[in-house]
């Protein structure tokens, strides 16, 4: 993510807790994190991908696989970008600390 403000690895570790409290499997982890996302995660917002200014209108997970896709829009077009490759700008969408966490999460499961 960018060199924003980010989420103390305390407050990570609580988060990604609250996602996956009674998950037995990675599957399960994945669907915990697409509904605290999906809940918590105030959309359209203002984001970068590679230097560009982006509106995240949306996010998708992928039919069937891993991954998290963010439903991106610029001059007109839509596009869909690897979660990983957004950064954040001023302000910070609403609910940007469950992005972080799952983010985090993903580089535990190494």
């Amino acid at each position: 993510m960018g060199k924003k403000k980010r989420t103390d690895p305390e407050r990570l570790h609580a988060l990604i807790e609250e996602a996956t409290v009674d998950c037995y499997d990675e599957e399960e982890q994945r669907t915990g994190f697409r509904t605290m996302i999906e809940d918590n995660v105030v959309c359209p917002f203002r984001a970068r991908v590679v230097g560009e200014e982006v509106e995240v209108t949306a996010f998708e997970w992928p039919k069937g696989g891993v991954g998290f896709k963010a439903v991106c829009q610029r001059k007109g077009k839509k596009y869909l970008v690897d979660i990983t490759s957004l950064e954040w700008t001023d302000p910070q969408p609403e609910g940007f600390e469950w992005i972080e966490a799952y983010l985090a999460w993903l580089e535990w499961q190494g």
